[in-house]
């Protein structure tokens, strides 16, 4: 599987409506105009409309054209966000997408106790790669939310993890808890979750996946790293999905995939009610289409 695959499945699911948080900004058009154009979604664009206006007439006037997209005003990004997520929250919209409003900001509309999109679940971050030599997909969690998850957390971004994954065809993925060793050390917090983490799958407290670890990360890609060490087991070098134990380790894994791979990605948040596409200014325009694709594939389970 491709993240090719992810954009032709999204394609045959036109009933997509996303909604952007402060559109006004080049880069979230552009991002815009290109799943136009490719019949990804709609869009409801939420923003200081003269300013989009102004925007799409001097770089992308098809946008002022399609039926596929309609601009809300707003009188700030607070209220674009606000206005975004309640579109989602009530059925409006399918999609939550970031566009300049601040990360914190948005997020903020999104845990609102009365018309946010809060499940009780924990959100975290879901990212899936491309990566040259393997014939998978490698999914990473969580690389941007949560800091230091304690045990229930993990469960919790474990299950999201395998939400995501299975919601574009991968049936029961294999789940590598990640530290730094592959032996349960009781110095290393990490190795006593990830054993414990083990035993939740072992007795359905995780469910849909094979959930291994300790594994490091050489053990949980490689078959040759996993045998040479004796590892057994059907997750043992053939992980699709890496839980990394903090932020720090999951953003570092990120970007040495990106930046030393060359590796493709395309990620979004889950646990809420809607899937959620955090984009970035350093994302590539690929990378944030992969992203809106991904998140479309998961509105139809």
């Amino acid at each position: 599987m491709s993240l090719e695959h992810f954009r032709q499945r999204a394609r045959s699911q036109s009933t997509a409506i996303v909604a952007v948080a402060d559109a006004a900004d080049l880069e979230v058009l552009e991002s815009v105009q290109m799943a136009v154009r490719e019949g990804l979604a709609s869009f409801l664009l939420f923003g200081n409309e003269s300013k989009m206006v102004h925007l799409a007439k001097q770089s992308f006037p098809e946008l002022l054209s399609t039926d596929a997209v309609t601009f809300v005003p707003t009188q700030s990004a607070t209220d674009a966000a606000t206005k975004a997520v309640q579109s989602v929250s009530s059925g409006e919209a399918t999609v939550l997408m970031k566009g300049h409003v601040p990360t914190a900001t948005l997020l903020k509309a999104v845990l609102n106790k009365e018309w946010g999109l809060r499940t009780g679940a924990v959100l975290s971050h879901v990212a899936a790669f491309e990566v040259d030599g393997f014939e998978r997909l490698i999914w990473v969690t969580d690389a941007a939310m949560n800091i230091a998850p304690d045990l229930t957390q993990k469960a919790q971004i474990i299950q999201n993890s395998i939400s995501i994954a299975t919601s574009v065809g991968i049936n029961k993925p294999k789940v590598a808890v990640l530290t730094a060793v592959e032996v349960v050390n009781p110095s290393m917090q990490a190795t006593l979750d990830a054993a414990a983490l083990v035993q939740m799958a072992s007795r359905g407290q995780i469910k849909g996946a094979s959930v291994d670890g300790p594994l490091a990360l050489d053990n949980a890609i490689s078959i040759t790293a996993a045998e040479h060490k004796g590892i057994k087991g059907e997750v043992a070098g053939n992980a699709d999905i890496l839980m990394v134990p903090t932020i720090e380790a999951g953003n570092v894994l990120y970007k040495s995939l990106v930046y030393f791979a060359n590796a493709k990605v395309g990620a979004v948040i889950a646990g809420a009610k809607a899937p959620i596409v955090l984009t970035s200014r350093a994302d590539s325009a690929e990378s944030k289409l992969y992203s809106l694709a991904l998140a479309i594939c998961t509105t139809s389970n």
